[in-house]
């Protein structure tokens, strides 16, 4: 049986906790703010928790980590 190999990709943008969910950074946050709300560019700061949902699906790209 082969070895389970990380995904790259998701490595480098989603981080594990302790309690085994996934953080990552807000999307929408690199141009064009002057279409969006003082409110909504403050909420855009900081990192996300991912959807308990789709940690099922990332854990397995992330086995490694």
């Amino acid at each position: 049986m082969p070895k389970m190999k990380t995904h790259r990709a998701s490595a480098k943008r989603f981080k594990k906790t302790a309690n085994g969910g996934l953080k990552s950074a807000s999307a929408y946050t690199s141009h064009r703010f002057h279409g969006k709300t003082k409110k909504q560019r403050r909420q855009l700061r900081g990192t996300r928790m991912m959807d308990s949902t789709t940690v099922k699906t990332y854990a397995k790209m992330l086995s490694n980590i």
